[in-house]
C-alpha cells in the first residue's frame, strides 16, 4: 500500500505525462471506481451501502485503510469488506485498494494539471480561456437538453404539493439558488440541509406520491444525494434530477432528467451550464403559472415595503437620499 510521502515521488512523472513527455497510456475507456460503486449501490445489502458511503465521503482516510482497518471503523468484519471489493469485481481488497489509490492520485493531482495547462498564460488568457469553455458547456448543454423533460419538470414543480431540493457540496449554491426562487414563486418548498444521513431521512420523512424532489449532483456524485432520491422514490414522489449525462447514477430513481455539461475546469467544477438550466426553469414557471407568480411576489413586495426590510440591509443610496419610496423613519402621528 502507497504512503502519502511515495504520491509526493511520482509527482515528475505524472507532469511528464500530462505533457506528452512520458510514458502515456489511454485510459478514456477506463471506468471511474467512483462511478462503478454509485451504479452498483442500490442493489447493494445494507453494510455494502455503509462501506460504499463511508468511501466516497472519507476517500482521504479510506485509501490508507486495510480491509481489517476499515471493518472496525465501520463496526463490521473484515470479510464484509473483502466481499464488498470482490462484489465490485475486484480478485481481492488489496486490488480494490490498488484502484482506490489511483483514483484519489488523479484527485489530488489537480493543481499540477491546472498547472501544465495554463503554463505560461497571461491572467488575460487564462480569463479568456474559462469563459470560452463556460460558453462551450452552454452551447453544449443547449443541444443536449429534453425539451420534453424540461416540460415536464416544471409541471410537476407547480402540481406539487411540496418541493424538496438537496444538492450538496460544490452544488449546494445551486440548491440554494433554486430553493431561494422557487420559495417566491409558490409555497411549501423545503431545502434540504444536512451532514448526516439520520437528519436527512427526518427532513424527508413525510414525502409522499404528491411531493416532487430536486436532486442537484453532479461529479464527484454525492452518495447522500443518491440516497435521498433513492427515499424519495421509494415513497413514489416524483424525482427530478438535475445532472451531467444520462449514465449519471443520479438517474436511477429519476423519471426526469435534466443534463447540463459541468466538466472541471481546472481544481473547481464549472456550474455555469447548471445554473443557466436553472435560470430557465425559474423563468418558464413564471410563464407557466403568471397569477401564482404574481400573488407570491406581490405578498413579499408588501411585506418588503410595510415593515421596511431592505432599509438596513442594503446600500440603495445616491446623494444622501432614498431610492426608496418609503421613509427611513416612520411618520410620527
Amino acid at each position: 500500500m502507497m504512503k502519502r510521502g511515495d504520491w509526493l515521488m511520482a509527482d515528475t512523472e505524472r507532469i511528464q505525462d500530462a505533457e506528452g513527455l512520458g510514458n502515456s497510456t489511454d485510459q478514456t475507456e477506463k471506468r471511474d471506481l467512483i462511478s462503478i460503486m454509485n451504479e452498483k449501490y442500490p442493489k447493494m445489502s445494507k453494510n455494502h451501502k455503509k462501506i460504499a458511503s463511508y468511501i466516497v465521503d472519507h476517500y482521504e482516510t479510506a485509501v490508507f485503510m486495510t480491509a481489517s482497518k476499515l471493518g472496525d471503523q465501520l463496526g463490521i468484519s473484515e470479510s464484509t469488506v473483502v466481499r464488498f471489493a470482490s462484489g465490485l469485481g475486484f480478485d481481492g481488497y488489496p486490488e480494490f485498494q490498488k484502484e482506490l489509490e489511483s483514483w484519489v492520485q488523479g484527485q489530488w493531482n489537480s493543481v499540477h494539471r491546472i498547472g501544465v495547462q495554463y503554463r505560461g498564460s497571461s491572467q488575460s488568457e487564462i480569463l479568456d480561456s474559462v469563459l470560452r469553455s463556460d460558453m462551450d458547456k452552454i452551447a453544449d448543454t443547449i443541444r443536449n437538453l429534453d425539451e420534453k423533460a424540461f416540460e415536464t419538470a416544471v409541471d410537476a414543480i407547480l402540481s406539487a404539493q411540496h418541493v424538496y431540493v438537496i444538492g450538496l457540496r460544490s452544488c449546494e449554491p445551486l440548491a440554494n439558488f433554486l430553493s431561494f426562487y422557487l420559495s417566491m414563486i409558490r409555497g411549501d418548498v423545503i431545502r434540504l440541509q444536512t451532514t448526516s444521513m439520520s437528519e436527512l431521512f427526518e427532513q424527508m420523512i413525510r414525502i409522499g406520491p404528491e411531493d416532487v424532489i430536486i436532486g442537484i449532483s453532479f461529479p464527484r456524485y454525492s452518495m447522500r444525494t443518491l440516497k435521498a432520491l433513492e427515499f424519495a422514490n421509494d415513497r413514489n414522489a416524483k424525482v427530478i434530477t438535475l445532472t451531467d449525462t444520462v449514465h449519471s447514477p443520479m438517474n436511477l430513481y429519476s423519471s426526469c432528467n435534466l443534463l447540463a455539461r459541468s466538466d472541471m475546469v481546472s481544481i473547481v467544477d464549472s456550474l455555469v451550464a447548471p445554473l443557466s438550466v436553472i435560470n430557465a426553469l425559474v423563468v418558464a414557471l413564471c410563464v407557466k403559472a403568471p397569477e401564482q407568480a404574481r400573488k407570491s411576489l406581490e405578498e413579499l413586495e408588501y411585506a418588503w415595503a410595510n415593515y421596511q426590510v431592505y432599509l438596513n440591509d442594503e446600500i440603495n443610496f445616491i446623494d444622501d437620499e432614498p431610492i426608496l419610496d418609503s421613509p427611513l423613519v416612520k411618520e410620527q402621528r
